[in-house]
């Protein structure tokens, strides 16, 4: 019989690349998700029966260990960006990390790999990275041989961070950031994936890995790259810190006070964990020790963000018709 992975949010942005990656694989895959019913396009990715979505709520003992039971390896992609809540930062990337560890240790489940993100810290400036460095450290406290996977921001067709982007460039003459000159090493979604894998594999030692792309750019340089994609002229305007802490404890208030109806466009949380590069330290593991070349932003971003130019899909045959015009 086949071995079986669960994969913890599977159905997400990194999940479903590592959930496809591991059927071609020949696993048997459980996609372990909140709900199922809108999961169901992983099934395509194996054969009939073998990748199926199925119930968990990570906050719940019994749910992790029901769709855990049988399982020859783990793999937790489930992480948040909401600060309140019930699945806010602590419950999600702390504590159901911890717990996901500590019942793949009870079931005997032979590896585990960790999603986690550059800048995890217990002591962290910000929220969100202290809740990722405690859920390293709760997930090596009952698995020890994991493999932890630090990337940067990533990218690729689902990601909210270019697309954001470029919907945004669509509404103004204007295009505003906060960290502008805050460096990022971003990293594609398949390539994070096929780390995953080697992990799952037994191809990957354990400990840390920090994930970078094969360049290093600034927030305004990658809005630079972003916008030469999608044929737009914009003005990138950096928002000061000072300004971007107000704007997002602004944010922050209107969020609670509509009880989360209102989502903020920018967090306090995040302003402070754009003060910090987000590129590979040097201190850990990388792509290179997993034998991975990683594949250049500029190379992906035209294949999904064509929508978000003047003429969207119909662009290259206007700029067809007019060298023909010239020629």
């Amino acid at each position: 019989m086949s071995k079986l992975v669960t994969i913890y949010g599977g159905s997400g942005f990194v999940g479903r690349y590592i959930a496809r990656r591991m059927a071609k694989q020949g696993w048997r895959v459980r996609v372990a998700c909140r709900r199922p019913n809108e999961a169901i396009f992983v099934r395509p990715y194996g054969v009939v029966g073998q990748v199926e979505p199925v119930f968990c709520n990570i906050r719940d003992d019994d749910s992790v260990r029901a769709v855990m039971r049988g399982a020859d390896a783990v793999v937790n992609c489930v992480g948040t960006f909401d600060r309140a809540g019930k699945n806010n930062f602590e419950a999600v990337q702390t504590e159901g990390a911890g717990r996901i560890a500590r019942i793949a240790a009870e079931e005997g489940v032979a590896r585990m790999v960790h999603l986690s993100a550059i800048g995890a810290d217990p002591e962290g400036a910000s929220r969100y990275a202290q809740s990722k460095g405690k859920g390293e450290e709760a997930i090596l406290a009952h698995m020890p041989e994991a493999v932890i996977l630090r990337p940067s921001v990533i990218f690729g067709n689902e990601d909210q961070f270019f697309n954001r982007f470029a919907g945004m460039a669509r509404l103004g003459p204007v295009l505003p950031v906060v960290g502008g000159n805050t460096r990022f090493q971003t990293v594609y979604v398949d390539d994070v994936a096929r780390a995953a894998v080697k992990g799952v594999l037994g191809e990957a030692e354990p400990g840390i890995y920090e994930l970078g792309g094969p360049d290093v750019n600034t927030f305004r340089e990658l809005m630079q790259i972003m916008l030469r994609v999608i044929r737009r002229r914009r003005g990138i305007v950096n928002i000061p810190f000072w300004a971007a802490r107000i704007m997002g404890a602004v944010f922050d208030f209107g969020e609670t006070a509509t009880l989360g109806l209102v989502k903020a466009q920018i967090t306090a949380d995040q302003v402070k964990s754009l003060r910090s590069d987000n590129v590979v330290s040097g201190d850990h593991k990388t792509f290179a020790d997993l034998g991975i070349e990683p594949v250049a932003v500029e190379a992906v971003l035209p294949d999904y963000l064509w929508r978000f130019r003047p003429s969207g899909q119909y662009d290259a045959i206007k700029e067809s018709a007019e060298n023909l015009r010239t020629n």
